[in-house]
């Protein structure tokens, strides 16, 4: 290692390098007083390590840290020199100590930690506040890419608001064009309903009268000495009407025998037949009526009296927004909204006549594929009240048009209306296309008119006259054949009654067809008649009519209590019988017993009689 001059001079005689560095100090000072005021006074080196080692701990930047490396060096390495050049002058005389004021102040590392230690404290504390500011950014990104997924899969605003108001203005314009045609629809609606109505108040009215003429003609006729009794039937009309009366029986009759049909009698068929010129006149009347019908909407655009072109707009709004389409409850609105629709293609339905499925009509095909229609939508609700759609539809229009042909239309005396009335009932109930959810107010109000018409029924059509036995032994005989024919027309009553078990409520339609009908006029005839074959074929036409289902659970042998007083006729036939040695009627009559549940009649008989071959009949 080379010294330069000066530095040698200064190892071999540090007294004068003393005096030369305090005289260079001096003079610097002076130099230094003799700056202009303008220019800032250079400090000495004691303030600069000062004010370098006060600040420390308020610099923040790494020129700084690098400054305060290299003044500890310094101060590193000026200490070694100092150590070096004591180790040389120990060798040398004593000379003056070292001016300890030009020496650098002593460094206290425990500030200098401590700020340090601060510093770090201070550098984490920012940080953890970065790490949260962080994090939030992160959360609003995360908060922000779900908006713009929601936002991709909806239209925009714009397209969202037109959307709305088109369908706003669609449902405005449908909801003023139905009211419009309401007053059309009505007054055609009740126009064939009126037509329906009369017809059948005319076919009821002509067979009340022509039963009481009847009546009276054969009770007069058969007065006396058999001639016409003073005052009795009179009138060219009244025989007119009877005439015309037994002209329609000859020509059922000869239809019967025609179709090779067997196994009938007089009083079975409906007589609601009408005159050639009844039925023009009605047929013409109802063509004009289903004429106007169609005219009704031939000026409305289809998309307004289409019901699958309706359907399709509203499946279209469930479809883009079907949070909103569930909000407006549409699916509650769309049956009274289709109401006016559907009653326009039921003017011409008649549900007494050529049953039609409900399946089959346009109607109900439409809303049937609206509600059944796939979701297609990402609603988060899992419930879809579109499947109730069709349910109220069949609650609130189709069911009240039935109850009305039932009160003011239906014929309980009809077999082929009652017939098909029922079959029409058994598919919508059967089904279950009613709501399960809600109970049916309409239902109740079918049943309950169902009833209130059977009823009446019974007390205005049915009439079984009794006559003495000899005065009908003659089968030919005027009385013996009106009797025949009451008896087999109630005997048809009772078979449409029981047509409805399963339907109305058992004890009603037990109360009507056993109370009201066998055991209040059909077994007062049965009793009357003579035991013998047309007995025994009237207590099986009787019985054949009845549900199996009424006798499956029967406890203890017994029948229904209703059937108690024709089970004992039954018995006393069987006695009759076993007594002639009709061993061929005993089996019929004792199969009767069996059929309706008294078993215990049936076998106190058999071991009464002895018939041990019989038993089988009541085994298990």
């Amino acid at each position: 290692m080379q010294l330069s001059t000066e530095e040698e001079g200064f190892l071999t005689n540090p007294q004068v390098s003393q005096r030369r560095g305090s005289s260079d100090l001096e003079s610097e000072d002076e130099s230094e007083t003799k700056n202009l005021d303008f220019a800032p006074k250079m400090k000495t080196l004691r303030q600069r390590m000062t004010e370098d080692m006060v600040s420390l701990g308020d610099g923040s930047s790494d020129d700084e840290a690098k400054w305060e490396e290299q003044q500890i060096k310094k101060a590193v390495k000026l200490s070694q020199e100092i150590c070096d050049d004591a180790s040389v002058r120990k060798y040398q005389p004593t000379k003056p100590k070292f001016d300890t004021s030009v020496s650098l102040p002593p460094v206290n590392l425990e500030i200098v930690k401590k700020r340090l230690t601060e510093r770090i404290t201070s550098l984490q504390d920012v940080h953890r506040a970065h790490q949260r500011e962080y994090e939030k950014y992160m959360e609003d990104i995360e908060s922000s890419k779900m908006s713009v997924q929601e936002l991709e899969k909806s239209s925009d605003a714009a397209l969202n608001y037109k959307f709305y108001r088109a369908m706003k203005t669609y449902v405005e314009n449908l909801i003023n064009c139905l009211n419009e045609k309401l007053k059309d629809i009505n007054e055609q609606e009740w126009a064939v309903h009126a037509l329906l109505q009369q017809r059948a108040v005319r076919v009821s009215k002509r067979r009340q009268e022509e039963l009481k003429n009847e009546s009276a003609y054969i009770q007069h006729l058969t007065s006396g000495d058999g001639k016409p009794a003073k005052g009795g039937m009179e009138g060219y009309e009244k025989t007119q009407v009877l005439e015309m009366c037994e002209h329609r029986r000859t020509c059922r009759r000869q239809a019967r025998e025609q179709s090779g049909e067997g196994d009938h009698h007089e009083g079975l068929s409906s007589d609601e037949e009408l005159t050639p010129t009844e039925v023009d006149e009605f047929q013409k009347r109802k063509d004009n009526v289903l004429e106007d019908s169609r005219k009704i909407f031939e000026d409305v655009h289809a998309d307004f009296c289409d019901i699958r072109k309706i359907l399709l707009k509203f499946q279209e709004w469930k479809e883009k927004f079907p949070d909103s389409y569930c909000d407006a409850y549409i699916s509650f609105c769309l049956p009274k909204l289709l109401n006016p629709l559907i009653r326009v293609q039921l003017i011409s339905w008649n549900p007494l006549e050529n049953f039609t499925e409900l399946e089959e009509m346009p109607w109900f095909r439409a809303i049937e594929e609206f509600s059944d229609a796939e979701n297609v939508s990402e609603s988060k609700r899992d419930d879809d009240h579109d499947k109730e759609v069709l349910p109220r539809v069949i609650e609130k229009t189709i069911l009240p048009k039935i109850t009305a042909f039932v009160k003011s239309v239906w014929d309980p005396l009809s077999t082929s209306q009652t017939k098909n009335l029922v079959q029409l009932c058994n598919s919508i109930f059967g089904k279950q296309i009613l709501s399960k959810h809600e109970p049916s107010r309409a239902r109740e109000d079918l049943m309950n008119t169902v009833v209130l018409r059977m009823k009446k029924s019974v007390e205005e059509d049915v009439f079984i006259p009794l006559y003495p036995k000899s005065t009908v032994e003659d089968k030919s005989s005027l009385r013996s054949k009106f009797q025949e024919r009451r008896f087999w027309s109630a005997v048809k009553l009772l078979s449409n009654v029981v047509r409805w078990d399963g339907i109305v409520q058992e004890d009603k339609v037990r109360d009507l067809g056993l109370s009201k009908l066998l055991n209040r006029y059909l077994l007062l005839n049965i009793l009357n008649t003579p035991l013998g074959p047309d007995n025994i074929e009237k207590c099986n036409k009787v019985v054949a009519s009845l549900p199996e289902r009424w006798f499956q659970n029967l406890k203890g042998g017994s029948t229904l209590p209703e059937l108690l007083n024709f089970s004992q006729h039954l018995l006393q036939c069987a006695r009759v019988l076993h007594k002639d040695n009709h061993s061929d009627e005993i089996k019929e009559v004792l199969l009767l017993l069996v059929k309706i549940g008294a078993l215990h009649i049936v076998k106190d008989f058999i071991e009464e009689h002895k018939l041990e071959h019989l038993k089988v009949m009541i085994g298990k």
